[in-house]
This record gives C-alpha cells, sequence and structure tokens, in this order.
C-alpha cells in the first residue's frame, strides 16, 4: 500500500491518548485566518498578479533552503536555472527541475520535504513522491494548474486564507510596487515592512551612495547626524503610509549603544569618508539600532532586530549571483550584554516594542526567555531559518514557556522567499503548538480550557497583537 504525502497525524506526538488531545487542539486552529507579519514574498506578485511561469520557477529558484541542499553535494547553481550577474546562461527550467526531481531523496526528513509536500498534495493534487521517473510529468502538471487563473498570487492568498502579508523592502526602494497595491485598494491586507540595512550597515555595498540618495529623496543634509535620523524617520512614515507597521533590522550581532554626539558624528563621518575600521563599523551599526529604537517609541512602529547570521561566506556565490542564496551560517550572538544601551534607553517605553529573533539556540532559556519575562518592551519572535522545523519549533516552546510565559511570544512568521510555504509552514507550526500543549494537558501542568486560549494565541492573536496589525 502506498502511504500518502501527508499523513493526517503528522507530526504529532506518538503516544495515542496524547495524540488525541493534539488532534482536539489543532482542529480548533488548523483554519484560522493566516497572519504572516514578515517575509520576504515579491511584492510585484501581488502588484501585478501575474501567473507563475513553472515549477522550477516556483519551488526551486527562489528556496535558498533548497538550493543549499543541492548545492551541497556538488550540483553547480548553474545547472538549477539560478541567474548569473554576468548574465551568463544558466539550465532551462524543465532541466533544472528534474536535476532536483532526481535528487528528492536528499531532502528526507528535511522541513524542505514536508513543506514541498504539502504543496504538492494541497495545491495539485500530487500524491507520490518526487523522483527522477516522475520530473517530467509533474514538471507538466505543475504548468498547466499555474496556468488557471485561480493559481495566481491573489487567488493562492485567498485560498491559504491570508488575512495579513508583509513583505520587506529597504530604506531606499521606491515601493513602486506597494504603490500599485496601495492602489488596488489591498495595502492593509499586503504591507511592507521598513529595512534600513542599506543605509544603516557601513559594510553594506554603495553604502557613501546610498546615504547621498537618501538625503536626495528626503531634503535632509545626511552628512550630519541629526539630519541623517530626519532622513530616516522621512522614510518611515512613507513605507507606513503604504502599510507598514515594522520595521526589520538584520545584523551580524545584537550590539547597542548609546554614544555622545560627538562620537556619533566622528562614526558617520568616517562611514561616508569610508575610513571606518571594522570595530567602529560594529559601533555605527550598534548605534544605529538604538536610534531606530527611539524612532519605533516615537512613530509606534514594531522594532524587529535578526541578529546571529554571518552572511555571505561564499566569495564565489557572491561574485556570481549575489546574497541569499544559502552561504549564511549562524554564530553566537549576546543579547543580554548587546542590548544593553538599547533596553536602557528604551526598554520602559511606553510605545515601544522590540521583537528578538535570533538563530543562535543557547540564548532561548539562558537570555531571551529571562529578558522578555522582565522588559516590558520586548517579545521574543519565532524559531527562524535555520530552525523554523518541527524539531526546532519543539525545542523554541520548550526553553521559551517556563521563564517567558506563552503572552511574551510574538507567535509565528513564516519568513519565506516561497509562497506556497507559507500555509505549509503555518500549518507544521499549529500542529507543534498542539503536540506540546496536548503534552501538558496530559501531564496535568494546564487544564484543557487553558490549552484551547494558548494554541489560539500562539497560532493568531499574538502575532497580531505583536505588530501592532489591527
Amino acid at each position: 500500500m502506498t502511504e500518502p504525502l501527508l499523513h493526517p497525524d503528522r507530526l504529532f506526538p506518538a503516544e495515542p491518548s496524547i495524540r488525541a488531545i493534539a488532534r482536539n487542539l489543532y482542529e480548533t486552529v488548523a483554519d484560522l485566518p493566516i497572519v504572516s507579519p514578515h517575509g520576504h514574498t515579491d511584492p510585484s506578485w501581488f502588484a501585478e498578479n501575474s501567473a507563475f511561469t513553472d515549477a522550477a520557477s516556483l519551488f526551486l529558484i527562489p528556496d535558498h533552503y533548497v538550493l543549499r541542499m543541492l548545492r551541497s553535494r556538488g550540483i553547480p547553481y548553474d545547472a538549477l536555472a539560478v541567474p548569473r550577474k554576468d548574465g551568463a546562461p544558466v539550465a532551462d527550467p524543465r532541466a533544472a527541475w528534474q536535476i532536483f526531481c532526481a535528487n528528492w531523496s536528499l531532502f528526507a526528513g528535511t522541513p524542505s520535504e514536508l513543506w514541498i509536500n504539502h504543496a504538492l498534495a494541497t495545491e495539485f493534487g500530487i500524491d507520490a513522491p518526487l523522483s527522477a521517473d516522475t520530473a517530467d510529468a509533474t514538471f507538466d502538471l505543475i504548468g498547466a494548474r499555474l496556468a488557471d487563473a485561480d493559481f495566481r498570487p491573489l487567488a493562492i492568498l485567498d485560498r491559504a486564507n491570508v488575512e495579513v502579508i508583509a513583505t520587506t523592502e529597504f530604506a531606499l526602494d521606491p515601493l513602486d510596487h506597494h504603490a500599485t497595491i496601495k492602489a488596488n485598494g489591498l495595502n492593509q491586507r499586503i504591507r511592507t515592512t521598513y529595512r534600513p540595512d542599506d543605509v544603516t550597515d557601513p559594510d553594506a555595498a554603495d553604502f557613501k551612495a546610498n546615504i547621498e540618495k537618501l538625503g536626495a529623496i528626503t531634503g535632509e543634509d545626511v552628512s550630519t547626524w541629526a539630519g541623517m535620523i530626519k532622513a530616516h524617520a522621512n522614510r518611515r512614515a512613507h513605507f507606513r503610509a503604504h502599510g507598514a507597521t515594522a520595521t526589520d533590522h538584520g545584523v551580524p550581532t545584537a550590539l547597542t549603544a548609546d554614544l555622545a554626539q560627538a562620537e556619533k558624528q566622528a562614526l558617520l563621518d568616517g562611514a561616508l569618508k569610508g575610513t571606518l575600521t571594522p570595530g567602529e563599523a560594529e559601533q555605527f551599526r550598534a548605534q544605529m539600532l538604538t536610534e531606530m529604537a527611539g524612532l519605533s517609541a516615537e512613530d509606534g512602529m514594531v522594532m524587529q532586530i535578526h541578529a546571529g547570521s554571518r552572511r555571505a561566506t561564499d566569495p564565489l556565490l557572491q561574485a556570481e549571483r549575489g546574497r541569499n542564496l544559502g552561504d549564511d551560517i549562524p554564530q553566537r550572538t549576546d543579547f543580554v550584554g548587546g542590548l544593553s544601551a538599547l533596553l536602557s534607553r528604551y526598554g520602559n517605553a511606553e510605545h515601544f516594542r522590540l521583537i528578538a529573533f535570533t538563530l543562535d539556540e543557547s540564548t532561548y532559556a539562558r537570555e531571551l526567555a529571562p529578558m522578555a519575562g522582565y522588559w516590558p518592551a520586548l517579545m521574543v519572535g519565532p524559531p527562524w531559518w535555520f530552525h523554523d522545523s518541527s524539531n526546532g519549533i519543539r525545542r523554541y516552546l520548550d526553553a521559551m514557556h517556563e521563564t517567558a510565559g506563552f503572552t511574551n511570544l510574538a507567535g509565528f512568521n513564516d519568513d519565506t522567499r516561497a509562497l506556497l510555504s507559507i500555509p505549509a509552514r503555518h500549518d507544521v507550526w499549529r500542529r507543534e503548538v498542539s503536540g506540546f500543549l496536548a503534552k501538558m494537558v496530559a501531564e496535568h501542568k494546564i487544564s484543557q480550557t487553558t490549552a484551547h486560549d494558548q494554541a489560539r494565541w500562539l497560532c493568531y492573536d499574538a502575532a497580531k497583537t505583536a505588530y501592532r496589525i489591527p
């Protein structure tokens, strides 16, 4: 007998009595609307609502989880149809899909297998594993389905019951796609997020030119520290006009600073001249995090810090193709010491909210849970990137709940570039939350009523509350 791609009891506890409780809890949250307050889907999808072209463009090329696994086994990105900076030819989508399917066994037991199987089964009616033998048939079946009107991006959001989704754009982005989204009356459902790394990180490519452009589009004198901060306030207001309720900051560490005005100006002068040492560049980023917290305390935008990733570790990949293609690696993060300056200044501010994410799981119980259990401003984001797997979710909930409680957790966000993985990822979260709470019920740690309340909180209400989404 052939096993289905998606077992109805997948991820639930194996012990029958606990599994029954988990099933019951899951039924109460399975069909809740999806709130996706942080992610990296392409806003042009929703502005233009054009059809996706083929299976490789949908599942393979934009998914760095998939790409990095294939590359780890020596498969070049040219063969996977990943575009090159120099415009040189790469494999056609069908050939790339054939390679992907022929190597499907690489993904056994990984989150990618679960997410992709979910999409294949629920969206395309495919109920057999991918393989070299099925590559052409699945490529053609998916391609034919993508041509249907009910498979345009907005229809996918409707079918997945996505209530709110946020994309992420850099500070200098013209937001043209979001302007179209707003003109179409969709900017309450499809929101942008202000990510100013291009003008807050002196190690960013073209930093000096970016700062000058920031000044040009805001009319502020960005050669002064005060003028630069005013320029950020201007851009943040522009993003809010396109639905943004949050900012996002991707930083290698969680270091923050609270320097004197003269020290800040000296750092900016050095950044514009390109003379900062690595330590000074880190101080610049650290001070900018505190400045962004101050602006959030004023304008109410929720501040997200994604810390703990050493990015762009493969020079060859960067030279050929660029960032966000799989060569980023977790590293240790100090939140207690790192956030000290920021929280000392704004941790008790009435309108300030900070959501912290980390790739360093060792900080969960040791640092982040106790910090969120004290500071009114701080909430902890869900397991992120390398850890948004079934086991990663279990580790996160186990490490967090006793000290931070469930109320100081920011719910779930999928942080994905792959549109069809959104319902799959939320389903994994909802199943793991149900299983975790079911075990607590079985051990008489919480009541059934409490479990139902916390399941809804973690799967829906928390994200809306954390991100101040009406």
